[in-house]
């Protein structure tokens, strides 16, 4: 099989989610697994696309498994497949090969996709995982034809045969209970690799504290952390240079500081992606710092409070003051703090009240010792715009036009300007609006995704496309409209969704998943998974 990764060797090599496939797979004995890097546009070097192994042609395999976990990264499908000679779409191929999708987006919303897809692996790459391979090399080695090997396939666990099987098909997740048994990690340390000569080493999957408008902490309940054993084990084997801890709780797990200092001990330079400010303690910042740390990103997220309570962010700002203090205090270079602009409702006095939390940071920064150095805190804040986003209580939400996104981005753009040494970058509004398209949309995308690919682009593909943006991403959703995502189940009962999005239309907080006790929790219908 071939397995397919948009955006070219260089986030390839950096991205986890392939890489612990590519490892399940080659374990195998009996299946051969070649890569495939095209880049954004859908080519590999300008020719017909071939495996970095043999340099066999992708048309030569029977299987092409791709792993998405991008919407902008559709455009590679179309691509990649008209250049080496595969019809586009999957009702043009009578025969081999099968076209297969995997990642986060088969279990978000497959439906743009489906007409280009064979079947999708909805979920986690578990014991069910090689028993489909199993099955596949077997059929193929029969002579079965295509109408066949789907047939025997439709309704194994965690496949999704457009049309075919019965659905929702339940994502399939390894180990739902106790701790990360599985945590993935790079397979290829690489000096062209986004993250060079790192070992990027997954710490946990998924998120206990349910922000309403993140994915991560709904498709990938419950949430689990590694052992620190498992985790000691992978660095010993790998032996890189350095590592690179991935997760969206950090400081969540309580063998973070320990683990740290054992790779210290191991001589192995370490960094981290962003953490929770109330996990930041003194003694863990102190200890980051003696280690070379230089950067520490902080994610507030909401401009107000009543924004983070919306969102259900469960922050409290004296705990993100009190981390901005200690990275001041202790001499950190560089403090990113990350926020999104765009929620249903929000208002200038929101963003007044940002205002006056940012000369406070400001204030801060300039009363500890180590602001006053020559060289004091840089902060750079980046901005990014809300997309409302399938399987969490905000699918039901309109996104904010483009418009009054691009004058939202000029206002923070202004706010900043009065402070020495502070920087705020944004996104393009257009491009958040392009992926709340990509994300929300149906099967009907797929003609807008050809246009796209046939004719140059995005931008190009929306003044030949006859729909209309607006009625994907302008309106709220009614309360039982179906969604084009729910041939997927991921375990969150909708009532459960609903009433999230009730509260958060009332600034109401609500307690985070309690993780491995998610069993005795029951209330957004995990145990059904």
């Amino acid at each position: 099989m071939a397995l397919t990764v948009p955006g070219g060797d260089k986030a390839a090599i950096s991205a986890l989610g392939w890489q612990a496939v590519f490892r399940t797979l080659t374990e195998e004995p009996g299946l051969a697994v070649e890569r495939v890097f095209p880049d954004k546009l859908g080519l590999t070097d300008g020719t017909d696309p071939r495996t970095r192994e043999s340099n066999s042609p992708l048309s030569s395999f029977p299987v092409i498994a791709w792993s998405i976990t991008f919407e902008e990264d559709f455009l590679s499908l179309p691509r990649t497949l008209q250049a080496a000679g595969v019809p586009l779409l999957a009702a043009e191929r009578p025969s081999l090969p099968l076209v297969m999708v995997g990642g986060p987006i088969a279990f978000l919303n497959p439906a743009p996709i489906a007409p280009f897809v064979d079947m999708f692996w909805v979920g986690e790459a578990d014991d069910n995982f090689l028993r489909l391979f199993e099955t596949l090399k077997q059929l193929v080695f029969d002579g079965k034809d295509k109408e066949t090997i789907l047939d025997a396939i439709k309704d194994m666990p965690g496949v999704y045969v457009p049309g075919r099987s019965k659905t929702p098909v339940k994502r399939v997740v390894s180990g739902r209970t106790g701790p990360l048994n599985d945590p993935a990690f790079s397979c290829f340390i690489s000096g062209r690799a986004a993250f060079r000569d790192t070992l990027l080493l997954e710490v946990n999957r998924g998120c206990p504290y349910g922000c309403r408008f993140c994915a991560a902490g709904y498709i990938y309940r419950p949430p689990r952390h590694a052992k620190l054993d498992e985790l000691k084990r992978i660095v010993e084997i790998a032996d890189p240079p350095k590592v690179g801890l991935v997760g969206t709780a950090l400081t969540d797990w309580p063998e973070l500081l320990p683990f740290l200092k054992w790779l210290h001990g191991k001589k192995k330079k370490f960094s981290l992606s962003s953490m929770r400010a109330d996990g930041i303690t003194e003694e863990l910042l102190v200890y980051l710092r003696e280690r070379g740390i230089r950067t520490v990103t902080l994610a507030l997220e909401g401009a107000s409070e009543r924004l983070r309570r919306m969102m259900s962010k469960k922050l409290d700002p004296k705990d993100f003051l009190n981390a901005v203090r200690l990275c001041a205090r202790y001499g950190v270079n560089h403090l990113k703090l990350y926020l999104i602009a765009g929620w249903p409702g929000e208002t200038d006095e929101d963003y007044e009240e940002l205002t006056e939390f940012l000369a406070e940071i400001v204030r801060i920064r300039s009363k500890e010792p180590g602001g006053k150095k020559k060289q004091f805190m840089r902060i750079t804040i980046g901005i990014s715009s809300l997309v409302p986003k399938p399987f969490t209580p905000f699918q039901w939400a309109p996104m904010m036009d483009e418009r009054s996104l691009t004058a939202r981005m000029k206002q923070l753009t202004n706010m900043v300007k009065p402070y020495k040494g502070v920087t705020l970058q944004h996104d393009s509004p257009f491009q958040a609006r392009l992926q709340g398209l990509l994300a929300r949309g149906g099967e009907e995308l797929a003609e807008f995704i050809l246009l796209a690919a046939e004719h140059g682009g995005w931008k190009k593909a929306l003044k030949r496309w006859d729909g209309d943006p607006a009625a994907f991403l302008d309106h709220e959703r009614g309360e039982d409209e179906v969604f084009p995502w729910e041939v997927v189940d991921i375990g969150v009962k909708r009532d459960f969704l609903w009433k999230e999005w009730l509260k958060a239309k009332e600034a109401q907080v609500t307690p985070g998943c309690p993780g491995i006790e998610c069993s005795k929790c029951r209330k957004c219908g995990m145990e059904n998974v």
